[in-house]
């Protein structure tokens, strides 16, 4: 496997597996007490933002779900520690937080940036 279709299936499991995580915690395994509308709006909106990007394949919007993940992890700690009684659900969103991070960074990284640099005429 290239390391570009690599990244691509991590980046992918990533922000799927977010999403579907998020929204099976909040709505049916451990609810909030803040209406569920409020909450999945907070959590899932920033994920959808740069999905069309990530599922075409720009570096764009990769770089931008890489930067949306450190949210995502840093929600996760704090789950992590709040809660006890939700730290499974915590540690996986940590997890597939830094899926999305590495995969969407090394996709940008592998595909030469988010601006194409100019070839130099010699």
């Amino acid at each position: 496997m290239n390391r570009l279709l690599l990244a691509r299936t991590a980046t992918l499991t990533g922000h799927f597996g977010l999403l579907v995580l998020l929204l099976v915690w909040q709505a049916w395994l451990s609810p909030s007490t803040l209406p569920l509308g409020l909450v999945l709006t907070v959590l899932l909106g920033p994920l959808l933002l740069p999905l069309y990007g990530v599922v075409r394949g720009r570096p764009k919007s990769h770089f931008w779900a890489s930067v949306l993940a450190l949210f995502y992890v840093l929600h996760g700690a704090g789950e992590l520690f709040a809660t006890p009684q939700d730290r499974s659900l915590a540690m996986m969103e940590i997890l597939l937080a830094g899926c999305l991070f590495v995969g969407a960074l090394a996709y940008v990284r592998l595909t030469g940036g988010v601006i194409p640099r100019r070839q130099r005429d010699e």
